[in-house]
């Protein structure tokens, strides 16, 4: 697998993705065309790709000592294949590099999987968010320490 930098002409490959993965709150197309083009300084979209094919993607922003991975996904076709942790890896160690100290996400409370997931790669319980999510699901905030050779 070889996750890059998202190109302009792959947003409607992720739009898809997007809706695939998250069908009750998948990020536009035109949020997505913003990200892909570098607009947002502080974004990131990554996409994973097996034999030319996108199978996944990733959007992580870095301000300063803080990352947040807003967003990872594989499509359906390719998942349980180890093709997120390969993705999650990514996300590190870009953020990693762009000098972040730790990375933060949200997770739906109701998302077991998902939880047991980043449990796994390191990533521990900080807070709640009550009602997050439209559908008025906790958000379940995780951080990763990430290793800065210290």
């Amino acid at each position: 697998m070889r996750v890059r930098r998202a190109r302009p002409d792959e947003v409607a490959a992720v739009t898809q993705l997007e809706l695939d993965s998250f069908p009750d709150d998948a990020w536009t197309a035109d949020y997505l065309d913003i990200a892909a083009a570098g607009d947002m300084p502080t974004v990131r979209l990554l996409v994973a790709e097996v034999d030319g094919e996108l199978v996944g993607h990733a959007i992580v922003s870095v301000v300063f000592e803080v990352a947040e991975l807003q967003r990872i996904a594989i499509g359906p076709a390719y998942r349980r294949r180890g093709h997120a942790r390969e993705l999650l890896a990514e996300v590190v160690a870009a953020a990693t590099a762009e000098g972040a100290e730790r990375l933060l996400l949200e997770v739906r409370e109701t998302n077991e999987p998902a939880l047991a997931f980043y449990a796994s790669a390191g990533f521990v319980e900080i807070d709640r968010r009550p009602r997050y999510y439209r559908d008025g699901t906790a958000g379940v905030v995780l951080e990763l320490p990430l290793d800065q050779g210290r």
